[in-house]
């Protein structure tokens, strides 16, 4: 896409919208990894959510909470795990909190350059990722927070409710410029329910995935957190707080919406309502230690409520995975098939092999984890790539007659005798702890 302007609007031919991509697409001039340019942007991202989980704890509960909220997001596994992954999640996160934010503004200052910097970000999270069409339909939610006196000053917040949504479907719909729109509704269908398909069992898919987040949260939340959220929905409750309901609405709504009409359901897709939901547990951590008058028994509370987070950190960061991350992600980030591991190392590899003579390289897959998560590292190195099978093809063999020839693949896909080749690279993924085998990423040269 950063080398060839007809392919910007690429991500739509698999029904994505293409914003990540094309934030990415600058940091792929400055740093030579792939990788961590798409990574580095997450980071950055992160921080944008960390400031407005700030601001906006600020707004609705004071300074103290506000700190106490930046913190609690800085350290917390769920935002820890995935603001430090190359997907659009957390980009899509930024867009939410900054926008449930000039949410509470425009409601409160009835301005219309506020609502205008609104719908730029409704726009953003749109071409970031579509279910945030959800949050046009929760804006209203931001009534709530306000006593609204007066026919005039309604219509005007619904003119600029309108004005906001205007901006943010014109900023979508820029996407028709580009080949396969039409992808971005016809994929749906892939990943959601409709609703004549729920009829008749309504609670189809939502009760598994409840069961789903039961797991999720506790070990990306940690329970400290969960308690200090049930204690600040509490709080929120008894104090009749409006703004800090809008919010908790803001998060709950499409969490719920989600669980209803998704077909595929993994712990990132609900990232987008996580930092809310820590101001929230924020709120109820400091209002458990205002209980109690002494300053040590706080300052406990708050060490023993981040200390499950740390220890997960430092796992994280150390020797991953964590031993509390949920079996799913476990299992698609360091175990199976779709964890990429060692591709940098593979392409240094074939490219000082280059540098004797012209490489073919065979891969075992059409696309995604391989071959693209090699081909990023071969861009401009001349070497040729051969999507295919689990297998070395005839076309492979009759290659290595003349050329260098190799093949890279999962070794659980590909099994542990391949014909027609010598294993000469292997890279251990994560070790499974139910028994299944232990997967590799193995690299084979081709024997004519």
């Amino acid at each position: 896409m950063r080398a060839e302007p007809t392919l910007r609007f690429l991500p739509l031919t698999d029904g994505k919208t293409p914003l990540f991509m094309w934030a990415t697409m600058p940091f792929l001039k400055i740093f030579p990894d792939p990788l961590f340019a798409g990574r580095f942007l997450s980071v950055m991202t992160g921080f944008l959510i960390l400031v407005g989980v700030f601001l906006l704890a600020r707004k609705i509960f004071g300074i103290k909470v506000g700190f106490l909220s930046a913190f609690i997001y800085a350290v917390t596994p769920y935002t820890i795990f995935f603001d430090r992954m190359a997907l659009v999640d957390s980009m899509l996160a930024s867009f939410t909190i900054w926008a449930m934010y000039f949410a509470l503004l425009v409601a409160d200052r009835l301005r219309l350059d506020l609502a205008m910097i609104l719908g730029y970000l409704l726009g953003g999270a749109l071409l970031t990722k579509t279910p945030a069409m959800i949050h046009l339909l929760v804006l209203p939610v931001s009534i709530i927070g306000f006593k609204i006196k007066g026919k005039s000053r309604l219509v005007k917040l619904i003119t600029l409710w309108i004005v906001a949504v205007g901006i943010a479907i014109i900023m979508y719909n820029l996407l028709r410029l580009g080949p396969g729109f039409q992808m971005l509704s016809s994929r749906n269908n892939d990943y959601v329910f409709a609703p004549n398909e729920l009829i008749g069992r309504p609670f189809d898919p939502f009760i598994p995935h409840f069961r789903d987040i039961s797991d999720w949260f506790p070990k990306l939340l940690t329970w400290p957190v969960i308690g200090g959220l049930v204690v600040g929905i509490f709080s929120i409750i008894k104090s009749r707080n409006r703004l800090a309901l809008v919010i908790f609405l803001w998060a709950l709504i499409p969490m719920l919406v989600l669980m209803t009409f998704l077909r595929t359901f993994t712990a990132r897709y609900l990232l987008f309502s996580i930092p809310p939901l820590l101001i929230i547990a924020a709120y109820g951590l400091e209002r458990l230690s205002h209980s109690l008058k002494t300053i040590k028994i706080p300052a406990i509370i708050l060490f023993l409520a981040v200390l499950p987070a740390l220890h997960f950190d430092y796992q994280l960061l150390t020797n991953p995975p964590p031993d509390n991350l949920p079996k799913a992600e476990t299992i698609g980030y360091f175990e199976d098939w779709t964890a990429g591991y060692n591709f940098e190392e593979i392409a240094k590899f074939l490219i000082e092999k280059r540098k004797e003579g012209p490489v073919v390289v065979g891969t075992e897959g059409y696309f995604g984890t391989l071959p693209d998560g090699l081909l990023i590292y071969l861009d401009k190195e001349n070497i040729q790539v051969v999507p295919g099978k689990s297998t070395v093809s005839a076309e492979l063999v009759k290659t290595s007659e003349k050329i260098p020839t190799f093949y890279v693949a999962n070794r659980n896909r590909v099994g542990t005798e391949v014909e027609h080749a010598k294993l000469i690279k292997e890279y251990l993924k994560h070790k499974p702890l139910d028994g299944r085998q232990q997967d590799a990423i193995v690299v084979y040269q081709v024997i004519p």
